[in-house]
């Protein structure tokens, strides 16, 4: 019996006993007061009788609890686990688009995957001497094999305010205001998670990383697209922007540059984003990850250099500007010089305690990486880019049925097909897929990022590969392009226009 319930009822029982000792006796009885004879008028009796009531209704909770115990085990007749609502409801788009493909590539044509957003998959674009020396050293010294603070060892929290201090205009940035994160999907997460709730909705573009639906759908939080307009370098569609926001909008994600577009907004173009969000007081979620990814003739501006009204919480990292995906470091830099983010501040930082911080050896290299990559190195990573985009364009642009649209930054190019001058194929998903049956060339279709109609293609293979791929596309495309007839009339004189105006 717990001690708590028997040191209750001893004090039952003395209590008892006093109260019957107090009690006047019959007369003649015996001396012994254990055995006196109570008088029935005495509320002793009553108090005994309900003591007892109540130990017989303790004795019946008590067996009743573990009956019920019990009864918990037995209440399922065999393995009956689920999966959680948050996994079910949780999908990578890309992933359930490419694994519903029925692809078998070309036995006599090598593969090459321009599908892949990975920089280092083709060995040709490698991490500089110095980044891969930081991370040795930090190793070496011993001093970053246990836990860090959940937001970052200061040191490295430091360097990255001191590396990003082009995103403020008008002061530096506080270590405090950076959080280090396990990659920039995990400072994502963390972003949206602190500013939105189930029910509310954040606004995303498209076609945009498929990622955050992702992050947002699983947990009831409605992501609602704004349109990017191909014919306007990928510019947002304002107005229709606008129409989307309502008092349960919880934040405006900007992509700068984008993927999958591979545009860099100007700051005319930010500045009107910007004004939105003013009028209707939304929070910015910058993705800011290829902010260095900029092609000459484009600048980038940091969203948050331009505003000291709209709170931005910057995402960025190491992944794709050093090479490192797999090192799975990013951060945030919270931009918030009005003090407009009040509590969504203390839950963001919460966020952090869920994995205990991120990778402390990487951490520990920050300083050496930030400081010590030379920027010959990032001039060279973006003149592979620029040609391969610049070579893409040109020979693209020649071919049927295909519209290319010249990116500004990033690694990637999107590429509209005339789907209706194919008509062998019903939809961009079908065209990639006969794409890599007859050409062993993989591309990613446009329903990926939630804009069918186009492929996209990344940009960091040799040279030679993607000259070899848009070769091959090309071939595809003459292969399966169907002419307008009715225009074929009209091109030998047969019909004028006239005749086809119904």
């Amino acid at each position: 019996m717990p001690s708590s319930v028997a040191n209750e009822n001893q004090f039952r029982f003395q209590s008892s006993r006093s109260s019957r000792a107090s009690c006047p006796s019959v007369p003649g009885s015996p001396s012994d007061p254990e055995s006196q004879v109570v008088t029935p008028n005495c509320d002793v009796v009553d108090q005994a009788l309900a003591e007892l009531q109540l130990q017989s209704q303790e004795v019946h909770l008590m067996a009743s609890t573990s009956s019920s115990s019990k009864g918990r085990g037995r209440g399922r007749s065999g393995w009956q686990i689920k999966a959680s609502k948050l996994s079910l409801n949780t999908h990578n788009r890309i992933r359930n688009i490419v694994e519903s493909l029925k692809i078998k590539p070309n036995p006599e044509k090598p593969m090459i995957p321009l599908s892949i957003g990975d920089p280092t998959t083709f060995g040709n674009l490698k991490a500089a001497d110095e980044t891969m020396k930081a991370v040795l050293h930090s190793l070496e010294s011993g001093k970053f094999n246990g836990y860090a603070h959940t937001q970052g060892h200061e040191v490295a929290r430091k360097a990255v305010a001191k590396y990003s201090a082009h995103q403020r205009n008008d002061e530096e940035i506080d270590p405090n205001d950076v959080v280090l994160c396990s990659g920039c999907s995990s400072a994502l997460e963390y972003c949206i998670l602190a500013l939105a709730d189930r029910g509310q909705n954040v606004l995303v573009p498209r076609p945009g990383f498929c990622l955050y639906h992702t992050l947002a759908e699983g947990l009831d939080i409605e992501v609602r697209y704004y349109d990017l307009l191909p014919d306007q370098q990928w510019r947002a569609d304002l107005v229709q922007l606008e129409s989307l926001i309502d008092e349960n909008t919880a934040a405006l994600l900007i992509n700068n540059p984008s993927n999958p577009c591979g545009s860099v907004f100007d700051e005319k173009h930010l500045r009107q984003l910007i004004d939105i969000c003013e009028r209707h007081y939304l929070p910015i979620i910058a993705d800011e990850i290829y902010e260095h990814f900029v092609f000459p003739g484009s600048k980038h501006l940091a969203v948050s250099s331009l505003t000291t009204e709209v709170p931005v919480l910057s995402c960025g990292g190491l992944t794709k500007r050093f090479l490192v995906p797999g090192w799975r470091m990013g951060w945030i830099i919270v931009h918030d010089r009005k003090q407009r983010l009040t509590n969504a501040i203390g839950g963001l930082k919460n966020m952090c305690g869920r994995i205990l911080g991120s990778n402390t050896i990487i951490q520990g290299a920050l300083p050496e990486i930030l400081t010590k990559t030379p920027q010959s190195y990032f001039d060279g990573v973006i003149e592979v880019l620029h040609s391969n985009a610049t070579l893409a364009y040109k020979m693209l642009k020649q071919v049927r049925g295909l519209n290319p649209v010249m990116p500004n930054g990033a690694m990637y190019m999107m590429i509209g097909v005339c789907i209706e001058r194919f008509p062998a194929f019903k939809d961009d998903t079908h065209f990639v897929q006969e794409l890599v049956n007859e050409q062993s060339v993989f591309c990613l279709p446009g329903s990926c990022f939630e804009y069918p109609g186009y492929v996209r293609i990344v940009l960091t293979v040799p040279g030679a590969m993607i000259e070899e791929a848009c070769a091959r596309m090309a071939e595809f495309c003459e292969r399966h392009f169907k002419k307008d007839t009715s225009r074929a009339f009209i091109e030998h004189g047969l019909l004028n226009d006239e005749d086809l105006a119904f």
